[in-house]
């Protein structure tokens, strides 16, 4: 694997792993105003940067839908990004414990690999994607205090650089 259609597509959620929930990081605050969400000023501008340095196709994956495009992605860098839209309540739900973005961003991959980031992903998550899912991925968590660290972009990028060495299969790690 190695141009960016080939790359395993990148599905990330806002809240936690972007807008963290703990104290505020001391991130330079954005050009731009608050919008009515005094959380974005949480935002760290240097984050979109680091995500596109992955070299993967981002997909954004939070209930913010269109307005991640609107209000995040100029804060922090990218671009119009794709969103994954979510079924309706009454929608086939799948084992008890299973996360409601589970099913939708396997059905989304099509078994192409992945990672999914986000703050809200249980063991059951990972047990399901690796029975319904054929493709390699890597469900991480992100401590929503914190957001995203040094630690999860070494976390991501040695997980796409097993990815795309010899045979290009990265075996899904069962904690992160």
């Amino acid at each position: 694997m190695t141009s960016a259609a080939e790359r395993p597509l990148l599905f990330l959620d806002v809240d936690g792993p972007l807008i963290p929930f703990g104290s505020p990081s001391g991130h330079p605050p954005s050009a731009a105003g608050d919008q009515g969400n005094p959380l974005l000023a949480r935002l760290d501008p240097r984050v979109g940067a680091r995500l596109m340095a992955l070299g993967c196709p981002l997909v954004w994956a939070t209930t913010w839908m269109e307005e991640a495009n609107r209000t995040v992605a100029p804060r922090i860098g990218l671009p119009k990004l794709p969103v994954l839209e979510w079924p309706d309540a009454d929608a086939e739900e799948g084992p008890r414990g299973l996360h409601w973005k589970t099913r939708p961003l396997v059905d989304w991959a099509a078994g192409q690999p992945f990672i999914w980031v986000d703050d809200e992903i249980s063991t059951i998550d990972r047990l399901w994607v690796a029975a319904a899912h054929p493709g390699p991925s890597l469900l991480h968590q992100v401590d929503p205090a914190k957001g995203l660290e040094d630690s999860d972009f070494h976390t991501l990028t040695g997980w796409l650089d097993a990815a795309s060495g010899p045979g290009g299969s990265a075996a899904s790690p069962p904690l992160t």
